[in-house]
């Protein structure tokens, strides 16, 4: 086994940091009170920092490393339908397909909490029922994500959230830099 760096820390320490400050929105602070608000915002810087992040980061953290593909995917889903192992030093097919998702409900929840306190938007009931229905959708996405991380690194033997906290993700030796 080979340790290989992987993900960075900007990338590390923005992961964490939207993964806590949408739990905390969602399902601690008080959605009608300032704090949800001010992490509502907090949120946004990092989806900015990482919006930067991804045109100019380092080799895995560019959205082109990442780029969903449905070929690659259904390659991928076929591979462990039949029992094939192959390791992805990046993010996996399937992988880049949750992260575009969780990208996009992350942005989309943004824009209607935004909208939510504008004079065109305030009290307009199908802008509060989609964040509410977007909600919905990214934590279903997040717990499934949490799932499959368990599932590919059992499958796979690539611990995948020890990658995630420490930046380096320890492969087989005979990995091709995919």
């Amino acid at each position: 086994m080979t340790p290989k760096k992987v993900w960075d820390p900007v990338i590390r320490v923005f992961h964490w940091t939207l993964a806590t400050g949408f739990v905390l929105n969602a399902l601690v602070i008080d959605e009608d009170g300032a704090l949800h608000e001010q992490v509502g915002w907090i949120i946004v810087a990092l989806l900015g920092v990482r919006l930067v992040w991804g045109l100019v980061g380092t080799r895995h953290a560019r959205f082109s490393d990442f780029l969903p593909s449905v070929s690659a995917a259904i390659g991928q889903l076929r591979d462990m339908a039949t029992g094939r192992v192959r390791h992805h030093l990046g993010h996996s097919p399937l992988g880049a397909w949750m992260i575009w998702n969780l990208l996009a409900g992350i942005a989309a929840i943004s824009l209607t909490g935004w909208m939510m306190t504008t004079a065109t938007f305030w009290g307009v009931d199908w802008v509060e029922e989609m964040h509410e229905a977007l909600v919905l959708w990214v934590g279903i996405s997040a717990l499934a994500h949490v799932a499959a991380v368990i599932a590919e690194s059992r499958r796979t033997g690539v611990n995948l959230a020890r990658a995630m906290v420490t930046g380096t993700k320890v492969m087989p030796d005979e990995l091709s830099e995919r």
